[in-house]
């Protein structure tokens, strides 16, 4: 099995400076508690040149540099936000593995569909650059020599063919054994993998058991671990715990564009698109808010649905200070993608996502609504007002015509210049209204000896016919209490514009 390895290197560290941007290039150590005293997980590079290591105190460490920043290190959380970004990673490969804290495995077998296995590793690093991450792939037929050449080999993608793991692995420190291995083989004087992998088997197992044994046969390309793809949660859900409780919108608006990020990463990798959002803001010291989102249409996209929960949270009133954010995605739906028709203005399609949103999410779900054909012959019955629910994305040049505009049932009326419905049926088209006054409206009507209208009155005004269409005859229902039996006629006035009118 072909499998890749992603190194991101001091992924704590990464991640902690995407969070909160003024950190970048400042000294910064992620501590945690071992048995009563505060040590050094993870260091940032300005700390590691002025002396910082792991391990080290943290005492210790901000007496080598004074302006040293420190924040916890919360091994739960960096485990989540590793496995958000191996489900970003889902568009191009099955299954990840992770291997916390700063790497994980992927499924490389589907390579091919991408172009090979070098354009794989560089979409992977995409990946991880729009999410603000800096990391190291490498493509290899074993676990241990994927993982060892992205985290010390000195490329940022690398590929091994079929049995040359241990060509590759060769020239390697003995270091990057990473474990006691390493102590051992060293007191022979040995200082590279391929020294390792010259060995004679048996002497290897004689001196340091099977578990030098194991380490000896994967320096010569040889290694069984299994891949064990991580499930994935059924619940889409992410959280930031802030440094600091806040009273102000700021670090709030870091947080999310945290979360949303990270969301929409997993969304797209899913092939997923959210449909409603939670936001929960847990306040200090007890209490939380819980504010929904409905969106116009399902999306994955990381800026629009900051753009929405900006305008959704930026005026929200809150008793305490904001300890945490989280964000839980309700409902999702297939995300189809969208490519636009000629002529289509992505801004404009994205303005209006967010302006339908922000009136579903504001004046409450049955606030919007939208019209729906119906399967009826009337032409003033065609259209139902039914709750708003996101239409379905345009595909292509040839695409069937936009949902119409939100409209409210009634029956007949004259109607204003708009976007007509087009039904196809048997290869003919029939044009329904889409506009209806509450009561159809009487004409006084000027007619001619062939029966056309030449003008009408309306409203106290008259107005001359232009152009005339039909009639179409229709008849039914006679099985009710309305039965009908009329001609309908689409008629152009001066003055008006397009209109039914039905005898």
């Amino acid at each position: 099995m072909r499998r890749g390895y992603l190194h991101v290197m001091r992924f704590p560290v990464q991640r902690k400076v995407i969070e909160s941007p003024a950190l970048a290039g400042q000294p910064l150590v992620l501590v945690e508690e071992v048995r009563g005293q505060r040590r050094v997980a993870f260091a940032s590079t300005r700390a590691l040149k002025a002396g910082v290591r792991p391990g080290m105190t943290l005492t210790a460490a901000t007496a080598l540099e004074p302006g040293l920043r420190h924040f916890p290190y919360r091994p739960k959380d960096e485990a989540q936000a590793l496995a958000a970004l191996g489900e970003s990673l889902l568009g191009l490969c099955p299954g990840f593995q992770r291997d916390a804290p700063e790497g994980l495995w992927f499924d490389a077998s589907a390579a091919h569909l991408v172009g090979g296995e070098p354009e794989l590793c560089a979409r992977v690093l995409e990946v991880c650059a729009e999410q603000g991450y800096r990391a190291h792939v490498t493509v290899a037929s074993e676990a241990f020599t994927s993982r060892v050449l992205a985290r010390h080999g000195s490329r940022r993608v690398e590929v091994v063919a079929e049995g040359q793991g241990a060509r590759a692995l060769a020239p390697l420190p003995l270091g990057a054994l990473e474990d006691a291995a390493a102590r051992a083989f060293s007191v022979l004087g040995l200082s590279t993998l391929g020294e390792v992998a010259a060995l004679p088997a048996g002497a290897v197992t004689a001196r340091g058991g099977a578990g030098a044994a194991r380490v000896h046969a994967r320096c010569r390309g040889v290694d069984d671990t299994p891949f064990t793809p991580e499930p994935l949660e059924e619940a889409l859900e992410d959280r930031v715990v802030l440094d600091a409780p806040a009273d102000t919108f700021e670090p709030v608006q870091f947080a999310l564009k945290t979360l949303l990020d990270r969301l929409g990463a997993r969304l797209s990798g899913r092939q997923r698109a959210a449909v409603r959002l939670t936001f929960v803001l847990r306040l200090d010291p007890t209490g939380e808010a819980q504010v929904p989102l409905l969106l116009a249409r399902p999306t994955a996209r990381a800026k629009l649905l900051l753009d929405l929960a900006r305008h959704r949270l930026g005026e929200l009133r809150l008793e305490r200070p904001v300890a945490e954010v989280a964000v839980r995605v309700d409902a999702h739906d297939e995300d189809l993608g969208q490519q636009l028709a000629l002529g289509d203005a992505p801004e404009g399609d994205a303005a209006l996502e967010a302006v339908l949103s922000r009136l579903a999410t504001t004046l409450g779900e049955e606030a919007l609504f939208a019209a729906s054909l119906e399967a009826v012959h009337r032409p003033e019955s065609a259209h139902t007002a039914r709750a708003f629910h996101p239409p379905e994305t345009r595909r292509g040049l040839l695409s069937s015509p936009a949902s119409p505009a939100p409209s409210t049932p009634s029956t007949l009326a004259p109607e204003p210049p708009a976007p007509i419905t087009v039904w196809r049926e048997t290869g003919a088209a029939r044009e329904r209204p889409s506009r209806l006054l509450a009561q159809p409206a009487r004409l006084d009507a000027e007619v001619a000896e062939s029966g056309e209208m030449l003008a009408a009155r309306l409203g106290g005004r008259r107005h001359r016919v232009t152009a005339m269409a039909g009639p179409e005859r229709l008849g039914g229902e006679w099985w009710t209490d309305t039965p009908y039996q009329r001609d309908y006629y689409r008629v152009h006035f001066e003055g008006l514009g397009p209109a039914w009118v039905y005898r």
